[in-house]
């Protein structure tokens, strides 16, 4: 008996393509690209939006607050209570008309032209004269002989004035 010699010939391998499943995932992928653009859309939108506020409820919480903090305020030094005095009356203004009068300084605050520009010219005026008192009394060389109490009290007046200041 005769044996066949076995076939040593290369064969050609099979394709790769044939070993993957037969799915076309393409319709998914559009799917989810639309699915994740229309995310982003509605994230801008309701980032964009920003809710009406009443500026009346502001300055009536930014008013109350700076009446409970006077109220809180017990006069001590000249300095001191022209200190307190002045970061309340800024505190209210920050509140009430965002203006950033709590964060500059004095001399800021008077050559900044559109300060307080949502007050009453006459609301303006006083405020810009009590900052120039506060001023003097906060930087004077030597401690000024004024009232503590009197401070506290004007700085109250003013709050209470410049709360029915506003611009309609």
């Amino acid at each position: 008996m005769e044996e066949k010699a076995p076939n040593l010939q290369l064969q050609e391998p099979a394709s790769p393509e044939s070993l993957l499943p037969a799915h076309d995932f393409t319709p998914l992928w559009i799917g989810l690209a639309v699915l994740a653009l229309l995310i982003v859309i509605i994230l801008i939108v309701k980032a964009c939006r920003k809710p009406r506020v009443d500026p009346s409820v502001a300055r009536r919480a930014a008013y109350l607050k700076a009446r409970k903090a006077f109220e809180s305020l017990t006069p001590s030094g000249v300095r001191e209570t022209a200190v307190a005095s002045s970061l309340i009356v800024r505190g209210f203004l920050a509140e009430a008309v965002a203006d950033p009068s709590l964060f500059e300084t004095h001399e800021e605050f008077l050559t900044r032209q559109d300060s307080l520009n949502r007050l009453t010219p006459p609301a303006r005026e006083a405020c810009s004269e009590y900052f120039s008192r506060i001023a003097r009394l906060k930087y004077a060389p030597e401690v000024p002989a004024d009232d503590p109490a009197a401070i506290i009290t004007d700085s109250r007046a003013l709050v209470e004035f410049l709360n029915v200041g506003f611009l309609p």
